[in-house]
């Protein structure tokens, strides 16, 4: 169960980062932020980026092995990584759709796999 909420709980984490890292390159239209400058959208940013580390920290101290949960220190950063990467994916095709993804975007997702997969492999 502590695996599983983990994983939840990066998923999480990783939808309220991305969003406050790269949501406003959308919002400035959005939100009529365009002539506003650049504080209020690192305000808006950091106020989001909270809901981030209130899902992160704990992902982080329930999956911890030396915690009682079920990944190493490396395991949990690994996987991190690559559910920020499938985040990323799903939050650009929902919102940046002129993105263009090219081979070689897809050949450095599926390496960033390779990695998460010699991690856990005993």
């Amino acid at each position: 169960m502590k695996g599983t909420l983990t994983i939840l709980f990066l998923f999480l984490s990783n939808s309220f980062m991305t969003l406050a890292w790269y949501g406003h390159l959308k919002w400035k239209s959005f939100f009529d932020m365009q002539d506003k400058g650049l504080w209020p959208v690192i305000l808006l940013s950091w106020a989001i980026a909270f809901f981030e580390y209130c899902f992160q920290v704990p992902a982080n101290r329930m999956g911890f092995q030396g915690n009682g949960g079920p990944f190493s220190l490396i395991q949990l950063k690994l996987s991190q990584e690559i559910i920020s990467i499938a985040v990323f994916i799903l939050f650009t095709l929902l919102f940046f759709r002129n993105e263009a993804w090219k081979w070689n975007h897809w050949a450095a997702i599926v390496c960033i796999m390779a990695a998460v997969y010699f991690v856990f492999k005993k």
